[in-house]
């Protein structure tokens, strides 16, 4: 594969794709793999800067030696002329020293000597010129073996060989400022490394997609719901290179997908009885009753051995219901609500809460690192529903909190800007803080997390502590600030315009 190369068009410029390439290589181990590599460079360029002075000074040195050299040669060699004019004229003793002398010009002259001491040597380049010859192979040596600790080669032959990352190969040639010469060093050094391992694969510390590339399931996927969560999760799915079905009640959102390479489900049903696995993510408890439970739903393509994941963040009762059926029916059931928001599910870093068959969990490994940072498996049916109602329980409640906040400081005179820059700096600090923030002070609330779907949950968080007699009385506040906001027809806004409520 890397006898075939990589066209020196495609190399992009470093700086201005750095972002690119991090999003799409997601994750932290790539992130740490970039600043590893920056790190490298800057001490580099540091000794680069310190061996060009060194090699200047050697230089002058190796050039003052040999002048030194050739004074010291033309006085011995003077010496040595007047010191056989003077035995010619002397006695059989002198005869005997020209003897002498003559023997040790023969077998080392006085000039050879002054030469052998000098720093260059016959046949071979001086030290300044050897280490011009390919500084990058010396570069990506160092960064492939020892400065980039988030990548490994392959222990062995046997293992699996994955396809390499280009992205990865991309950010290691536009780390030079000449990529036509050092593109030749790296595939040199590639070359080596397959020699040395049996594989041609760069392979990430482990395999989830957020630190490297994974293999997909050979298992054929279905996916139904293409809302702002399951269209970056689709999105994700085709592009680690799942076999996908998509379907969607509004059947225009699935051209994009198709476009994609995705294949089109006339029906839920049709869409489980045709793939092995099929998630789902819609809007609330009846829209996932409906989906399963409905006319040609989910129940009606269900036969033993299909699986049904739903990710639909619904109360622990309607996923209990919905796992009942399933089973019933011969299938498997796994509930995976998942943590995010479109940003995070576009860039593949949603955190996903699974609960009931572990077996199904296994086999969606390759999926959810496809569409996640990280995953959770929280045993039987119905603990996922709960925990991630307490997770948007406390996130909800947060939001309204910083509202709050910022409306209290403009109407006591106090920059809300300020207030910001504050709270950045202190251990409330996050990307979930500074953005809400931002939307409210730049009266953007396009929709990243619905109004109305974290209002949702805050209703189904407090009857969850209401079913076990457990007292909620922020979550409660909260929702009652979110149900003015949807009075205000900021449903379908992002949750951030829960602002709005404070101002009118």
């Amino acid at each position: 594969m890397f006898e075939q190369g990589i066209d020196v068009e495609q190399l992009k410029p470093y700086h201005p794709h750095k972002e690119e390439m991090i999003k799409i290589n997601k994750g932290k181990r790539f992130q740490q793999a970039v600043d590893a590599v920056e790190e490298f460079l800057r001490k580099t360029k540091g000794k680069d800067q310190a061996s060009s002075h060194n090699s200047n000074e050697e230089k002058n040195r190796r050039n003052s030696s040999e002048e030194r050299s050739k004074q010291s040669a033309g006085e011995e060699k003077r010496k040595a002329s007047l010191s056989e004019g003077k035995l010619k004229k002397g006695t059989g003793e002198g005869k005997k020293r020209v003897s002498s002398v003559s023997s040790e010009r023969g077998s080392k002259s006085p000039l050879k000597r002054a030469q052998d001491q000098s720093p260059r040597k016959r046949g071979r380049p001086p030290k300044d010129e050897k280490d011009l010859t390919i500084p990058e192979s010396s570069t990506v040596k160092r960064v492939m073996t020892g400065t980039v600790a988030g990548f490994k080669w392959p222990p062995s032959v046997s293992e699996p060989v994955k396809d390499s990352d280009p992205h990865f190969h991309h950010f290691l040639l536009s780390q030079t400022e000449k990529p036509a010469v050092c593109y030749q060093a790296i595939t040199k050094k590639l070359k080596v490394c397959e020699e040395e391992t049996g594989s041609t694969s760069i392979q990430a510390a482990d395999s989830t997609a957020v630190n490297g590339s994974i293999t997909p399931t050979d298992k054929k996927i279905g996916f139904l719901g293409l809302g702002l969560m399951g269209s970056g999760i689709v999105s994700n799915l085709l592009k680690m290179g799942h076999t996908v079905t998509v379907w969607n009640r509004t059947a225009e959102k699935c051209d994009l997908f198709i476009q994609e390479g995705a294949r089109l489900g006339r029906t839920p049903a049709e869409v489980v009885s045709t793939c092995d696995i099929t998630f789902a993510c819609v809007s609330d408890p009846k829209a996932a009753k409906d989906l399963v439970l409905g006319p040609s739903g989910v129940l009606q393509g269900i036969r033993p051995g299909k699986c049904y994941v739903d990710m639909s963040t619904v109360d622990a009762d309607t996923v209990t219901e919905l796992a009942q059926v399933i089973v019933s029916r011969g299938g498997r059931f796994l509930e995976a609500p998942v943590s995010g928001n479109q940003q995070l599910s576009n860039d593949g870093m949603l955190v996903i809460l699974a609960a009931g068959d572990r077996g199904l969990y296994e086999d969606c490994s390759s999926c959810f690192q496809a569409m996640g940072k990280t995953s959770f498996f929280l045993g039987e049916v119905g603990n996922a529903a709960k925990m991630m109602l307490i997770v948007n329980m406390v996130q909800g409640s947060f939001m309204a909190t910083i509202a709050e906040g910022l409306t209290l400081a403009q109407v006591t005179g106090q920059s809300q800007q300020t207030l910001l820059d504050i709270l950045n700096q202190g251990q409330l600090a996050s990307i979930f803080l500074d953005q809400k923030c931002q939307n409210i002070l730049q009266g953007n609330f396009k929709p990243d997390f619905y109004l109305k779907y974290i209002q949702k949950d805050l209703r189904l968080a407090i009857a969850l502590g209401d079913s076990v007699n457990h007292p909620t009385p922020m979550a409660a506040a909260a929702n009652e600030v979110y149900k003015r906001a949807k009075a205000l027809d900021q449903s379908d806004n992002d949750m951030s315009a829960v602002y709005r409520a404070y101002i009118h």
